[in-house]
């Protein structure tokens, strides 16, 4: 799915949805027995030097000339400077952390001149401006304004096998047809080992998928994926998203995918396999502000980490440390994030919990305790509130040990997992959780956060201090690739980090924005998915009629 970032004047200004897609060619290849794994980070900045992460595409493996499948909605104000800056990294790590990761080179341009050229190309260069080898990163811009997407159900039966000692590991790419030839417009996860695959459901917007057109021509190519990145072709076919529908309204479309060279050597070739279009559904997206302005409540959950490597708060060192001055890295970070998350809690009543000390009376260590002491009653009144008991808890309290992040997020996920039985749009829980970054029961957490990913909740992880944040990085799962211990993938994207050090001497702004760019996207993409209408809207999603 994309990411939806709302940032820069009020909603109520005029503004233009613009979807950025991004390809690359001629990549520095940077990786000794094989290509560059590329990967693309988009920055933003509207007032001065500072630039703000708004998202990142999904890494591609082995590819000097990737295209990438994740696209990222801005609003574009016309009125507006807003700079764009697109950073190619060649991945090395696991965690996709941008630290162990070689730079390919970057583009500073404006979300203007995108707009105006349509498709902007350009090529790379360094960060001393010098040219990046002889890449080029090429900008595709379109506006918005259709907010229907198709739900699919893809299946295939009896796949070419290429692979000489296993199954083919097959993947489909729907292509859209523009003036100047086919353009991705989404790739389907890899099926492992399976000549008769079944796709997860996914969802494609109409606009990149047909320009909104039912009639318009739709390409599929299926491949096998392989390690190297340079995947065999297995086939392909042409349709329409209305031949798609009228199809699987009787029972499935059908499609033959024919690999054409393969058609001309072999006598009697009848296909590489058969792609079923099970689900083929045109409905209404609903927009975040549609939820928001139809009812629904966001509540925010505030956690702090109490444990030891923060340091003895009496000394100065430490970044709980009790200043007479009133002021610490903690108390600096609760504040300027709270006041941009107060304004969308209606009651401003926040829940405030603490992990990782021992606590008074008995000092047993606990993981979740509410920072003024009361169990029945752990709201605090707004910002101020939490500042408050937050400064009350302090002396009370040893910093302690493990750093645990699950039971705080199972905590809130009771509750995620208790407005979800309603069966409305209602409730949306977002759990903010201020830490050091060290981190000790990562496969919990793990499991916590993919369990929380098929539940109305999102979590915002601020990083503070100048530790390590690698594993904070590797739970923001951008790639999409979260699992749990057990290999159980996540539903969605959720967590998303933010190194509070990098907004320190920023204007809040930006800070306001990196906070809160991806829970838009989130909302939206879970109520959607689960087919949640806002509260407030009478409307069910409407699906398209089907075309005579």
């Amino acid at each position: 799915m994309a990411a939806v970032v709302t940032s820069g004047p009020k909603v109520t200004d005029c503004v233009t949805k613009v979807a950025i897609s991004i390809s690359c060619e001629n990549l520095l290849d940077m990786d000794t027995f094989s290509k560059s794994d590329p990967l693309c980070v988009l920055f933003m900045s509207t007032s001065g030097p500072h630039w703000t992460e708004i998202g990142r595409t999904e890494r591609i493996m082995n590819s000097l000339n990737p295209k990438f499948s994740k696209t990222f909605v801005i609003d574009y104000y016309f009125e507006m400077v807003q700079k764009l800056k697109f950073e190619v990294y060649d991945i090395d790590s696991e965690n996709c952390s941008l630290q162990d990761a070689d730079f390919l080179g970057e583009l500073e341009c404006t979300l203007g001149q995108v707009v105006s050229s349509k498709k902007l190309a350009r090529p790379l260069v360094m960060k001393d401006k010098r040219p990046a080898g002889k890449g080029t990163i090429s900008i595709s811009a379109e506006e918005r304004t259709d907010n229907r997407v198709v739900e699919f159900e893809a299946a295939a039966r009896k796949l070419d096998k290429k692979d000489f000692f296993g199954k083919s590991d097959p993947f489909l790419e729907f292509h859209r047809q523009t003036a100047t030839g086919w353009q991705l417009a989404h790739r389907t996860e890899v099926v492992k080992s399976n000549l008769n695959p079944v796709w997860r459901p996914f969802r494609i917007p109409i606009q990149p998928l047909c320009g909104g057109d039912v009639e318009k021509p739709i390409k599929v190519d299926c491949y096998d994926y392989n390690n190297s990145g340079s995947h065999d072709f297995i086939g392909t076919f042409e349709t329409t998203l209305a031949q798609i529908q009228q199809g699987s309204q009787t029972y499935a479309a059908e499609f033959d995918c024919i690999n054409s060279k393969k058609k001309q050597k072999k006598k009697g070739y009848k296909n590489s396999g058969v792609v079923v279009i099970k689900k083929c559904q045109i409905v209404r997206e609903y927009t975040f502000l549609d939820y928001i302005m139809g009812g629904c409540q966001i509540n925010f959950t505030i956690a702090i980490d109490f444990t030891g490597s923060n340091g003895d708060p009496r000394t100065p060192q430490s970044l709980h440390y009790i200043n007479p001055q009133g002021y610490n890295e903690y108390l600096a970070a609760i504040w300027a994030v709270g006041n941009v998350i107060q304004d969308y809690d209606s009651d401003k009543m926040f829940p405030a919990f603490g992990f990782g000390a021992q606590i008074p009376p008995t000092m047993q260590v606990s993981h979740e305790f509410p920072i003024n002491f009361n169990p029945s009653n752990p709201f605090c009144a707004g910002i101020e509130g939490v500042i408050q008991a937050y400064q009350q808890c302090l002396p009370q309290v040893k910093l302690y040990g493990p750093t645990n992040f699950s039971p705080i997020i199972n905590h809130v996920a009771c509750f995620g997992k208790q407005a979800i039985e309603q069966d409305t749009a209602s409730q949306y829980f977002v759990l903010l959780i201020i830490t050091d970054g060290v981190i000790t029961d990562m496969d919990e957490t793990r499991n916590a956060i993919v369990n929380a990913s098929r539940l109305p909740m999102s979590i915002i992880i601020v990083g503070v201090g100048g530790a390590d944040f690698t594993a904070m990085e590797f739970l923001d799962g951008d790639d999409g690739n979260l699992r749990s211990a057990t290999g159980e993938a996540a539903m969605r994207d959720i967590v998303q980090f933010v190194p509070f050090r990098q907004f320190q001497n920023g204007p809040q702004e930006m800070l306001a924005q990196s906070v809160l760019a991806e829970v838009p996207g989130q909302v939206t993409s879970f109520f959607n998915t689960m087919r949640l209408r806002p509260p407030k809207n009478d409307t069910p999603p409407a699906s398209a009629p089907t075309p005579e």
